[in-house]
């Protein structure tokens, strides 16, 4: 494992010292600052394309993620732990910068037509977008534990602990498979792997109840009853219970009660949430409308003519994309599926609801 204050930890891939901020409130930073995290705003959560200004969309999420995993932190340190609640809150920041519009449908849709090229993980996209798909392609230049907390925080296991791997790794060689049996390397990796869970589980709930999805009272008695009903109760029951019962020898955990909640409210959240009618519906939108804009894209990479002479903003956009992020792919000898996924996956909800509504209606006379 690695401690945060160390120099392997705090590695760049282009060094430069440290100001005033140090190393990892600077990341927090070079991360807020850059445009994938900003897109955020308008990429879905679980609620696809709100209108709900009250309805968690994937900026608020990360917001979570990066608060609660400082604050296991902090909370952990007072047990004697050494830990770097800045370090947590970099990589609660970056942890989702790279993900999909509408949310894990969208993923799961990038995934099956990206399969040419690899396939799609946002965990992995996120770490890509960090290194590559920012600052015009120079990259983030973030610290290596920043950028592993990243690639490894997936919030969709559900382990009852965690502790921390052994061995470096070359991040970004790290394929799917050698993905899905790997840890965070530092704490506070183990800890925001933990928030991310925490962050959403409540919120999904509160958002559902909101939207008219669920009714309150249809939530298990046993979590209303041990973890609250609200969100920001559901949030403290389970981070007292990881800073109460987490140890050096034990990892970051959940005692057995908490632990069971938290699979027990999962488990209703995904039966009666995530596969609602009224979301699965929508399901069948996204995949209509990102295997068309997938298509479309391909085809315009394949016409040169209209590349260099686009006429809709989608084709606009898609070629200043395509020209600023071209020494990446090439470099890559990346397939043309590959530069689309890149752009598609950078595509907030709302930017694919407007350039579907262009490619289908017809252009105003006047």
């Amino acid at each position: 494992m690695l401690a945060g204050s160390s120099p392997e930890a705090r590695r760049r891939f282009v060094a430069r010292a440290d100001d005033a901020r140090g190393p990892y409130f600077r990341d927090q930073t070079a991360i807020i600052h850059s445009s994938p995290f900003r897109r955020l705003k308008h990429k879905t959560q679980v609620f696809f394309a709100p209108r709900n200004d009250h309805i968690c969309t994937r900026i608020e999420h990360v917001l979570h993620v990066a608060t609660i995993g400082a604050t296991i932190c902090k909370g952990l340190n007072a047990k004697g732990f050494s830990l770097d609640p800045e370090l947590a809150e970099a990589i609660g920041l970056g942890h989702d910068v790279g993900h999909a519009p509408f949310g894990h449908t969208g993923e799961e849709i990038l995934d099956s037509l990206a399969e040419e090229c690899g396939g799609f993980v946002h965990e992995i996209h996120s770490l890509r977008v960090l290194d590559c798909l920012c600052n015009g392609g120079k990259g983030l230049n973030l610290t290596y534990a920043v950028r592993d907390g990243v690639l490894f925080h997936c919030g969709e296991r559900f382990e009852q602990s965690l502790c921390p791997r052994e061995e470096p790794l070359a991040l970004e060689t790290v394929d799917r498979d050698r993905w899905l049996k790997t840890y965070p390397i530092t704490w506070e990796g183990c800890a925001v792997r933990m928030a991310d869970k925490v962050a959403y589980l409540g919120r999904d709930v509160e958002d559902a109840v909101e939207a008219g999805i669920i009714e309150l009272g249809s939530v298990p008695a046993a979590v209303r009853a041990n973890l609250g009903t609200r969100n920001g109760e559901i949030i403290d029951a389970f981070v007292v219970d990881l800073i109460g019962t987490s140890s050096p020898d034990r990892g970051i955990a959940l005692s057995e009660q908490k632990y069971d909640l938290m699979r027990e409210l999962f488990a209703f959240s995904f039966a009666h949430i995530y596969r609602n009618e009224r979301l699965l519906a929508y399901h069948e939108h996204c995949e209509r409308i990102l295997k068309w804009l997938f298509q479309f894209l391909l085809e315009f990479e394949a016409d040169e003519l209209r590349r260099s002479r686009p006429r809709l903003r989608l084709e606009e956009v898609y070629a200043h994309y395509r020209n600023r992020y071209a020494a990446v792919h090439d470099a890559e000898n990346a397939p043309a599926s590959r530069r689309v996924i890149d752009f598609m996956a950078g595509m907030t909800d709302l930017f694919v609801l407007d350039s579907m509504a262009e490619l289908s209606l017809p252009t105003p006379l006047f």
